[in-house]
């Protein structure tokens, strides 16, 4: 699909997989490649394993960008929530092969697929926004909402708090955890499992379960830009 992002499907599944040759940063050129990738997913109707290459799924957003400020720092966080709401809504499922670190913007990603696997390991999820001096965006606070337990949602987004893989399956960051080494294998098995549903029936349902919570992250984005205008204008 580009330099960042690559596409390689297998019958009913395409496995999309983010490798910048570092932290798998959502940087505007990363975003830009993922949403081709999508489009090309959704053209060739199949199941979905979105992954990163190496010990990070994602560090979140490109940091020199978002520290730039600017038009340019609004428009990537924007393009980051306009792909959650996207993985939310997608016609067909989306399996996330959590490779490893997931971080700020990253988490979001996770929280807006069907299934999500993780790998045991040294491996860390945070919504690290209130630690590093950032107010959550409204967005971010909407899609944590949708999934997490009501508990670990406030230590999550307003506690900023670290949780290791193997402890992410009760607060819903999660939905499995595999040995390092299987991950790839059980994303596969679980995208042909999902493969089975019905496409109407799934892509109905989808939409009708996260409806709410559709309608109130499109608000919080909204929120979000007007916000964003306010600083730059």
């Amino acid at each position: 699909m580009g330099t960042l992002v690559t596409y390689h499907r297998e019958g009913d599944v395409a496995t999309i997989t983010m490798d910048d040759g570092k932290v798998n940063v959502l940087s505007p050129q990363m975003l830009d490649e993922l949403g081709s990738a999508l489009d090309q997913a959704e053209a060739d109707g199949v199941v979905v394993i979105l992954t990163g290459q190496g010990k990070v799924f994602s560090a979140g957003f490109d940091l020199g960008v978002l520290q730039g400020g600017g038009p340019d720092a609004s428009a990537m966080l924007l393009a980051g929530f306009e792909l959650a709401a996207r993985l939310l809504a997608f016609p067909r499922p989306v399996v996330i092969a959590c490779n490893g670190h997931t971080i700020a913007m990253a988490v979001f990603v996770l929280l807006s697929a069907d299934y999500r696997i993780g790998v045991a390991g040294p491996y860390t999820i945070t919504a690290n926004e209130a630690a590093i001096g950032l107010t959550m965006p409204h967005a971010a606070v909407e899609i944590c909402r949708q999934r997490l337990t009501p508990a670990h949602f406030t230590r999550a987004v307003v506690n900023a708090e670290v949780y290791a893989t193997a402890d992410a399956v009760a607060p819903g960051f999660l939905d499995a955890v595999v040995a390092d080494g299987e991950l790839a294998e059980a994303a596969q098995r679980k995208a042909a499992e999902l493969a089975r549903l019905d496409g109407q029936a799934h892509a109905a349902t989808k939409l009708r379960a996260r409806g709410p919570a559709l309608a109130a992250i499109r608000a919080a984005m909204e929120a979000d830009a007007a916000y964003f205008d306010s600083l730059t204008g």
